[in-house]
């Protein structure tokens, strides 16, 4: 299981990169792997403001279909546009290019979020 350490996670197994007032967000390698083959992806839209645990758009795979939340309070700057035509994207690289939406204008804390380490142990 690819867990990266340079990256923050949430228990709804969403990833948070944080870098020059953004933050990336997407969903994680567990995350991926126990959906199954994604085939539709739901998006918000650039402009939205969300809550923190708002459910910001979903994920269709071939079992299930599950929320998306948002990490944190935040404005939607940009959404992956590659998700649309390629959300199988999801499941060969969900650090990369498979980040689902960026952030601005965000609200987080210290201890909003999981450490790699902390995330490995809820996953186990």
């Amino acid at each position: 299981m690819n867990i990266p350490d340079d990256l923050q996670y949430t228990e709804d197994h969403e990833w948070i990169k944080i870098e020059n007032g953004t933050a990336a967000v997407g969903i994680t390698d567990y995350a991926q792997s126990e959906l199954g083959d994604i085939i539709f992806i739901e998006l918000p839209e650039p402009g939205d403001e969300f809550n923190a645990k708002d459910s910001i758009g979903t994920i269709e795979a071939v079992k299930t279909v599950a929320d998306i939340y948002s990490p944190m309070q935040g404005k939607i700057s940009e959404v992956n546009p590659i998700l649309e035509d390629e959300p199988e994207c999801l499941n060969t690289d969900p650090y990369e290019s498979g980040w689902i939406i960026k952030l601005t204008n965000f609200t987080c804390k210290d201890g909003d979020f999981l450490t790699a380490d902390e995330y490995k142990k809820l996953i186990q």
